[in-house]
């Protein structure tokens, strides 16, 4: 049987504090590392369209290389490409593509990582783009609402 457990962040809620300062100082010094990964394991929620940020998400693939999450926000008006400041040749993959838009009166969803056209909706993926950055592509299905504005969020698995 495999019993292979990943351990999840838990902060205890009290603690036995010891009254010598030699080992007052070594449960302050681990509760301080017990918090630290409690948090950092955590997501961080900064979403940014200036720039990538972490995600406080770790990710380890099955060749056990350990990668870091970053994520950013893109906005847009048009289904024009959207250049997403990288090449995908610098990544590992995407672990989450997401977005709405409006026409101005009504909030849509759009379809990720599709290049084919859909009736009546948006879908968009990642594609090749110029030298320097690969950009996000759309598919406009007929009948789909036209686009007053909206955003995509992308995270990916950082090789750098």
């Amino acid at each position: 049987m495999n019993n292979n457990i990943s351990q999840v962040s838990f902060l205890i809620t009290s603690r036995d504090f010891p009254k010598e300062a030699p080992f007052l100082s070594e449960v302050l010094n681990r509760t301080y590392i017990d918090i630290a990964n409690a948090v950092n394991n955590r997501v961080i929620s900064v979403f940014q369209i200036t720039r990538s940020n972490q995600t406080g998400e770790n990710w380890t693939l099955a060749n056990n290389i350990r990668y870091s999450t970053l994520r950013r926000v893109y906005t847009f008006t048009t289904t024009s490409d959207i250049p997403i400041g990288f090449k995908l040749s610098s990544t590992a993959g995407f672990t989450r593509m997401h977005g709405t838009y409006t026409n101005g009166t009504s909030w849509f969803g759009l379809i990720a990582a599709t290049s084919v056209a859909i009736a009546g909706e948006i879908t968009f993926y990642v594609g090749v783009g110029s030298a320097t950055s690969d950009n996000i592509k759309f598919q406009v299905g007929a009948g789909a609402p036209a686009i007053s504005s909206g955003m995509i969020v992308l995270e990916w698995l950082s090789t750098k």
